[in-house]
Parts: C-alpha cells; structure tokens; sequence
C-alpha cells in the first residue's frame, strides 16, 4: 500500500510541475506579444511627425497649383 501511495503523490507532484512550468511558458508568451504590440505602436507614433510634414508639403503644392489653375481660368 505505501509503494501505491508514493506512486500517487509522485505522479501528482509531476503534473503539478508541468501545469506551472506551462502557465509559466504561457504567460512569458503573453508578455511576450504584448511587447511586440508596443513596439509596433511606437513605430507608428515615430512615423507621425513624417506624415504630417509630408501632408503639409503635398498641401502647400496643391495650394499652388489651383491657384494657377485658377489664374488660368480667368485669363490673366
């Protein structure tokens, strides 16, 4: 009977070290994709400051050319 019993407990102490050790592997993992989602969301706030000169600059060249199409259009 003690040999069943010592059997039990270590089966029982076995799958309690691989339950933890696979929580442990999940929530590394967890960390893990979140670090890459804020990685990827700094990137994109880096690129603003890019996108807002390059919207400035495309709308001072468009301000440009509709006031000479606009010049155009009336003849002068």
């Amino acid at each position: 009977m003690s040999t069943t019993l010592i059997i039990i407990l270590v089966l029982i102490g076995v799958y309690l070290i691989v339950t933890y050790n696979l929580f442990i592997r999940k929530r590394t993992r967890v960390r893990e994709a979140w670090s890459d989602i804020e990685v990827q969301l700094k990137r994109r706030y880096d690129l603003i400051p890019n996108l807002v000169e390059t919207v400035k600059g495309y709308a001072t060249h468009e301000k440009d050319v509709f006031e000479k199409v606009a010049l155009a259009r009336s003849g002068h």
